[in-house]
């Protein structure tokens, strides 16, 4: 009788050591997630995000996302995004400077190692402008509400800038320190928890922690409270069930490896596969489409309240086009998933450049030459099957505002999911990543399903 080999999960004694730093890990991280900005103002913060004010909103996802850290601006409001953007960066410039793709392929490992020191080098002015930029949004908000008919906002950090130079340079530095701190314990986790799972792990956790408050926004609706619960579980599943279903799709290309000398002998050549994912982009481009289209709500906050009254009104239309309410905002999500879907894919295919690693090792795809044919078939093959993940990844980005529009719960209908689709699309992926990286330990600590018989 076969027995499963995750019996023994808590017996094998490094696994739980493991499991064990990574829990405490995590748990600094949700504590130190409540420890404030200096000086900040949380009542003007909770204030912005109840306005029905276009910028309210797109905080309002950025806080999802974050795990509630931005409601509560603690110094770990940024989270761990500065370096995944910057890691983005530096991605889509190695195709671009040749010295950069020539370090790549000429020692793949020591490039790596290369271009992960100058991801750390760079997520510290990314996490400092963010910081800056976090804070005049707040504050950029906060008086166009006061100028709108509402109740008097003070600033959320009062008179940030170069003016009150000292104080502002603490309040951007703290919260740089924050991410970096993040970053740091997730590589902690990586180290010592659970292999090459930190960072994910630092953005699971927040998003997760989210769940319970979905719920009771739910619950709260007592006139369609039961019906909201259904619908959640249902559309949550669903939703999941299809997460899953294209993180697994793969297209297997037949290639056939040469055989070994054995002896005076040469045996058969060996047929294999190359698996090609349907979304080798996984989430990254959800987030730099995000990243591109609140880059303008961003900058037009700035000039919302200028004494000109038309640029302020042609500030205002931008930032109600871009800030996450309207429809065109989402129509351009759709399409910007899509295509960054299908460019980042290119990207990072054509840096691991199986034409030529096929070729060193004499294998050959059936049919096909070895070298630069091999990998335009490739590359071929590849942006066929990437179609309906790009389109799919597309569809989960856009899934609240659809449900919004075809469900008619009014506002709230957007809110029936266990965290945003984007969130659950991380949520699962790192699940799966976590499970796949349990089970190799299992049995690589030689408890395997298959010897597990009685």
């Amino acid at each position: 009788m076969k027995r499963s080999a995750w019996r023994y999960l808590w017996t094998a004694k490094d696994i739980r050591r493991k499991l064990l730093i990574t829990l405490l890990i995590l748990a600094i991280y949700r504590l130190a997630s409540h420890v404030p900005v200096p000086g900040a103002d949380r009542t003007v913060i909770q204030a912005v995000l109840a306005s029905n004010d276009p910028t309210g909103q797109l905080i309002n996802i950025l806080d999802l996302l974050s795990g509630g850290t931005v409601s509560r601006f603690s110094l770990l409001a940024m989270g761990v995004y500065p370096y995944i953007t910057a890691q983005i960066i530096l991605q889509l410039l190695t195709p671009i400077i040749p010295a950069w793709q020539k370090r790549m392929q000429d020692d793949p490992r020591e490039g790596r190692k290369w271009q992960e020191k100058w991801t750390y080098y760079l997520a510290v002015p990314m996490a400092a402008l963010q910081a800056i930029g976090q804070v005049n949004i707040f504050n950029s908000t906060a008086t166009r509400l006061s100028q709108g008919g509402g109740p008097t906002l003070p600033p959320v950090i009062a008179n940030f800038g170069f003016s009150n130079f000292l104080p502002s340079l603490t309040v951007v530095l703290a919260m740089t320190a924050g991410t970096m701190f993040a970053i740091w314990l997730g590589e902690l986790i990586s180290e010592f928890g659970l292999r090459n799972q930190g960072l994910s792990l630092i953005i699971f956790a927040g998003i997760v922690s989210r769940i319970p408050a979905s719920i009771l926004a739910v619950w709260n609706d007592t006139q369609n409270r039961w019906i909201g619960l259904v619908f959640m579980l249902l559309i949550s599943g669903l939703t999941i069930y299809a997460i899953v279903f294209v993180q697994q799709g793969r297209r297997n290309v037949p290639v056939m490896y040469p055989g070994r000398r054995v002896g005076a002998r040469m045996s058969m050549p060996v047929k294999g596969t190359l698996p090609l994912m349907v979304n080798m982009a996984g989430m990254i481009p959800i987030i730099f489409a995000q990243s591109l289209l609140t880059f303008p709500s961003i900058l037009a906050s700035f000039f919302t309240t200028v004494e000109n009254t038309s640029i302020a009104n042609f500030a205002q239309s931008v930032v109600n086009m871009f800030g996450g309410t309207g429809s065109i905002y989402w129509i351009t999500y759709f399409f910007m998933v899509v295509l960054f879907a299908f460019f980042y894919t290119d990207v990072l295919f054509a840096q691991q450049n199986y034409g030529d690693n096929l070729k060193k090792v004499g294998a050959q795809i059936p049919g096909v030459s070895r070298g630069a044919p091999t990998q335009r078939y490739l590359t071929r093959v590849l942006r066929r099957i990437t179609l309906p993940g790009a389109v799919f990844l597309g569809i989960v980005a856009v899934l609240p505002w659809l449900l919004s529009t075809l469900i008619p719960f009014g506002q709230n209908a957007g809110g029936l999911l266990l965290t945003s689709s984007s969130g659950l699309l991380i949520v699962v992926g790192v699940v799966r990543d976590t499970f796949f990286s349990i089970d190799a330990d299992l049995k690589l600590h030689g408890y395997d399903d298959s010897l597990l018989i009685r």
